[in-house]
């Protein structure tokens, strides 16, 4: 090739496709699956990679139907396709026609392993989530303060819940520095009490990208957080360690900004609502009432009125006086018993019979009460107790009348 010849872009791209498809034929290749992103044409999109080296790779959608899993990042995959050139990028990769599971990935594995053992410690329990304010006056964010995932976060809660105080935590999200800046910010976050809520995270990216976030410092510093969490870490299929440890796991920052104003704005939109709702029953109901008393003047209704309470009233003044009238009578009754019972008291009274020239005759001996001539005998000492006194008297003789000596 003339060295001196000068090349467009494309012509120069053209001749390295023409050059990479040509010197490859149908390649198979083994890796890692990262940064997965199925795209809304349906075609999958995603790289492959090792310790070494990463490869984009893309899978159309006419063959999505020799497909029978679902990828997810951190897979070990065994793809078969062809070498291609994306022009338009500047970048090759390769072209799909098969892929089958071969394993699972040394990143995936790893945070397996850590998930395990940060559950068995009870950090990820249900009964430590704490519930997310239904009327956060401040929400603290920690996250990168240039990213998209902070725009995201104002702009919704500036649009939903204006009123929110939001302090920006910055931390990088990316990185190995990430993780324990993120840590802190958190610890820093409840030690000066900056915030009724936190919400932690970054917009979506590559599992390798998102590591900080399932980082031990970090899921440790979530779970211990006395103030609630809301993890918002990248895209609904993206997911990291925070999320379990989190109070609350939102799909996207821009979710968990709807998440911790939702009360708020439900609250103000079902106030509106009712507002409107007892407006309007109001204005119906007094639309109604004028319609009614429309064809009738004052004195009309005056008259109608009186018309309606004054049979009322005689029917109220009739019920009174036939109520006052059988307590009087039920009263007399009860007190002519009483006196009737009184006068029967009296009768029976002992002190009134001996009045009346009556003694008792007791047996001196046993103090037994006298009723009978044959309860005694000749000699039998007795004791006789008239109104006043006491007279002591011995049996003679005994009488029974002849009508009386053949009872018992």
């Amino acid at each position: 090739m003339d060295q001196d010849k000068k090349l467009s872009v494309s012509e120069l791209t053209g001749m390295i496709r023409q050059c990479l498809e040509n010197s490859f034929g149908p390649v198979v290749v083994e890796g890692e699956l990262s940064n997965y992103r199925p795209s809304s044409t349906g075609h999958l999109y995603f790289t492959l990679k090792d310790s070494g080296a990463v490869i984009s790779a893309v899978m159309f959608k006419n063959r999505l139907r020799y497909l029978g899993f679902e990828p997810k990042d951190g897979m070990l995959l065994r793809v078969r396709g062809s070498i291609s050139v994306y022009a338009q990028r500047g970048s090759y990769q390769i072209i799909c026609e098969e892929m089958e599971e071969a394993g699972t990935g040394d990143i995936l594995a790893i945070l397996e392993k850590r998930k395990r053992a940060l559950a068995a410690e009870g950090l990820f329990d249900e009964g430590r989530k704490k519930p997310i304010p239904r009327f956060p006056e401040t929400v603290a964010v920690i996250s990168s303060p240039t990213g998209a995932a902070v725009r995201d976060i104002l702009n919704i809660l500036a649009r939903r819940a204006g009123s929110i105080r939001v302090i920006i935590l910055p931390a990088p999200v990316q990185g190995t520095e990430a993780a324990p800046i993120i840590a802190r910010r958190i610890e820093q976050a409840n030690q000066w009490k900056l915030g009724d809520v936190l919400i932690v995270g970054r917009g979506g990216g590559s599992l390798e990208d998102l590591l900080p976030f399932s980082e031990e410092a970090v899921v440790r510093a979530i779970a211990g957080s006395a103030i609630p969490v809301v993890s918002a870490v990248g895209h609904e299929i993206d997911w990291a360690l925070s999320d379990f440890a989190a109070d609350l796991r939102a799909p996207t920052p821009s979710a968990a900004a709807e998440l911790v104003s939702s009360s708020r704005t439900e609250v103000l939109e079902k106030l509106r609502r009712s507002a409107k709702n007892l407006k309007e029953t109001m204005e119906g109901r007094l639309e109604r009432a004028r319609l009614l008393i429309k064809p009738f003047s004052t004195e009309d209704l005056e008259y109608r009125f009186r018309a309606m309470l004054q049979p009322r009233l005689l029917r109220f003044d009739d019920a009174k006086e036939a109520l006052l009238s059988a307590l009087s009578d039920k009263i007399g009754d009860m007190r002519r018993r009483a006196e009737r019972a009184l006068i029967n008291l009296e009768a029976a009274n002992p002190q009134a019979i001996m009045e009346r020239g009556y003694s008792v005759v007791v047996r001196e001996k046993t103090g037994a009460v006298l009723r009978d001539a044959r309860e005694t005998g000749p000699g039998d000492r007795l004791i006789i107790r008239p109104l006043r006194g006491i007279i002591t008297a011995t049996t003679e003789a005994v009488e029974i009348p002849a009508a009386n000596t053949t009872e018992g």
